[in-house]
């Protein structure tokens, strides 16, 4: 009688462990599942909300980067251009930190963080007029 009984204590607690396990894969739609590249808490949900833009603002963003794309080529220094297309993951690269970048290029961290402010200032500044 003592054995039945152990074997159905066990037998409970393993069908507690599976079921607490099942609650443990669960993910809710609102709860944080990571972090971004800010530090910011992202859910399940900001991921999966549909960005259905119109097509007039497809094609305006088109155009505008199509302009932003000719303005780095026209205001910027080859360095510079490369620093901005490594940092933000420009014409089919991934984006880089700015020490990984600095790594590449074998100059200082800080030095990558002038270039990419002082190639942003001339864009913006071109934008601007």
């Amino acid at each position: 009688m003592k054995f039945f009984q152990q074997v159905r204590v066990a037998n409970e607690i393993l069908m507690f462990l599976r079921t607490s396990k099942k609650v443990k894969s669960e993910v809710y739609l609102n709860e944080p599942i990571g972090k971004d590249k800010d530090d910011n808490e992202i859910t399940l949900l900001e991921i999966l909300e549909n960005d259905d833009r119109s097509i007039e603002e497809e094609i305006d963003l088109k155009l505008k980067t199509k302009k932003l794309f000719e303005k780095m080529k026209e205001v910027l220094k080859a360095r510079e251009q490369d620093i901005l297309e490594l940092r933000f993951g420009l014409n089919g690269k991934t984006p880089k930190t700015q020490n990984e970048i600095a790594k590449m290029l074998g100059i200082s961290r800080s030095y990558v963080s002038r270039i990419e402010t002082k190639a942003i200032n001339k864009l913006s500044k071109e934008f601007s007029e």
